[in-house]
C-alpha cells in the first residue's frame, strides 16, 4: 500500500473542557476581522465542548491575523483555524479548544517494523523460479527499501523542519505479498500552520522517492534482458509513460511486444514497485500525497470536489483492474477529508505553484491504469 500523511484530530482528549468565554473571544476576533455572523455548536460526541464559528471580512493578511489570533486566544486556552467561508470572498474563523501537547512517537517499533519488512521484502525478492537467492533478495530488498525510506524521511524532514510534529515512519511488512511490504505510514500529530507547509510536507515525500526510483530503475532495465513471455504461470507488471519511455530508451521499442518483455533484474522490479508506489501516493484526493499539493493549489472546496472524481474514476478503472475498488473503498471510508490546518486562507508562493504543477505532471508520467497482469 501507501503511506498516508493524515493528521488524527484527537477530540476525545478536549472532553470536559468547559465552553470557551464569549466576551475575550469576540474581542479577540474583531480585532482582525470585520464580523458578519457568528455561530455556536457543540463539538460532535462532546455536548459540553462548544465551537464558535465566526463569518466576515479580514481586515489583516492571513499571517498577521492567525499571528493576532494565537496571541489573544493561547491565554484562553483556544485556538483558531482559518478557512474559506460559504462565499469565495468570506472568511471564517472557527475557535475551538487548545490540543494538548502530541505524545511522544514510540521508536522501537518504528525500528522493529522496519527490520521485519527488511526480511519481508528480501524473503519475497529471492524467491524464483529455480529456489531462493539472497543475492537477488538483497538487492530487490535493498532497492525497494531505499526507495520507501527516502519517501518517508521527505515527508519526516519537512515537517521537523516546519515545526510539525509527526510520527517515525512505521513500516508494514507483508511476506505474503508480491511486493514484501504494503509501504509505510507516518502520522501528522498536529495541524500544518498554513497550505504552504502542508504542501510542503505533502510533495517531499514523492520528491524524495523519485530521485532515488527513476536512476535505481533505469540502471535495473540496464542490466534486464528481453526474452520471450513464458507460455504460462506468470505476471506482467504495467506500464505507464515514465517506465514505458525508459524501456523505449534501452532497448529501442515499446515493450512488452512481438510475444516478448524484459526479464526484470531485481533492482528493475524493486524500481518499478516504487514507481508505483509514488503513483498511487499523488492520486490527488483528500489525505493522500496528491491531495495535499492539490490542496494547496486549489484550495479546500476544489480538493474536495477532486476526491470524489478520484473516487468516482477509480470506481471506473476497477473494471480493467480490480485493486482500484479497494483504493476507492479506502479513500472514501478514510483519506477522502483533508486534514485540518491553521489556515488555509494563505495561497502558495509562485515557486511552490511551479512545483506543484511539476507534481502533477509526474503523477501523470507514473500513473499505471493496469498494474498488473496475471497470466494463469
Amino acid at each position: 500500500m501507501t503511506d498516508s500523511n493524515a493528521a488524527p484530530w484527537n477530540w476525545e482528549a478536549l472532553i470536559n473542557l468547559a465552553p470557551p468565554p464569549r466576551n475575550p473571544v469576540r474581542r479577540a476576533v474583531s480585532a482582525v476581522m470585520t464580523i458578519a455572523q457568528h455561530e455556536e455548536s457543540p463539538l460532535p460526541g462532546n455536548e459540553e465542548v462548544v465551537v464558535q464559528r465566526w463569518y466576515g471580512t479580514l481586515t489583516l493578511g492571513p499571517r498577521e491575523a492567525r499571528r493576532e489570533l494565537s496571541q489573544q486566544l493561547a491565554p484562553l486556552g483556544l485556538s483558531a483555524l482559518l478557512q474559506q467561508g460559504r462565499r469565495t470572498d468570506e472568511a471564517l474563523i472557527t475557535v475551538i479548544p487548545a490540543l494538548p501537547k502530541p505524545a511522544d512517537s514510540r521508536l522501537w517499533l518504528a525500528v522493529l517494523l522496519f527490520v521485519l519488512t527488511v526480511f519481508s521484502t528480501v524473503f519475497v525478492g529471492g524467491q524464483s523460479a529455480t529456489g531462493f537467492s539472497v543475492a537477488d533478495g538483497l538487492i530487490f530488498g535493498g532497492t525497494l527499501l531505499a526507495i520507501l525510506l527516502a519517501h518517508e524521511l521527505g515527508h519526516f524532514i519537512a515537517s521537523r523542519r516546519l515545526g510539525v510534529a509527526v510520527s517515525y515512519p512505521f513500516f508494514i511488512p507483508m511476506p505474503l505479498s508480491i511486493f514484501g511490504t504494503m509501504g509505510a505510514v507516518i502520522q501528522m500529530k498536529e495541524p500544518a500552520p498554513d497550505r504552504g507547509a502542508l504542501f510542503t510536507i505533502g510533495v517531499a515525500g514523492p520528491l524524495a522517492g523519485l530521485a532515488l526510483a527513476i536512476p535505481l530503475t533505469f540502471i535495473g532495465l540496464s542490466l534486464s534482458q528481453v526474452a520471450p513471455l513464458p507460455e504460462s504461470n506468470y505476471f506482467l507488471e504495467g506500464n505507464n509513460l515514465l517506465y514505458g519511455g525508459m524501456k523505449w530508451l534501452i532497448f529501442g521499442r515499446w515493450l512488452p511486444s512481438g510475444g516478448q518483455d524484459v526479464l526484470l533484474h531485481p533492482m528493475a522490479f524493486a524500481g518499478w514497485v516504487g514507481l508505483l508506489v509514488t503513483a498511487l501516493n499523488l492520486l490527488p484526493a483528500g489525505q493522500l500525497d496528491g491531495g495535499h499539493v492539490l490542496f494547496g493549489l486549489l484550495g479546500r472546496r476544489q480538493g474536495e470536489w477532486a476526491s470524489w472524481a478520484v473516487i468516482a474514476l477509480l470506481l471506473g478503472l476497477g473494471f480493467v483492474w480490480s485493486g482500484w475498488w479497494m483504493w476507492a473503498a479506502l479513500i472514501f471510508f478514510f483519506a477522502r477529508h483533508h486534514a485540518p490546518i491553521l489556515d488555509e486562507l494563505t495561497p502558495l508562493t509562485p515557486t511552490q505553484k511551479a512545483v506543484g504543477l511539476l507534481t502533477l505532471i509526474l503523477f501523470a508520467l507514473l500513473f499505471t491504469p493496469l498494474p498488473i497482469t496475471v497470466v494463469p
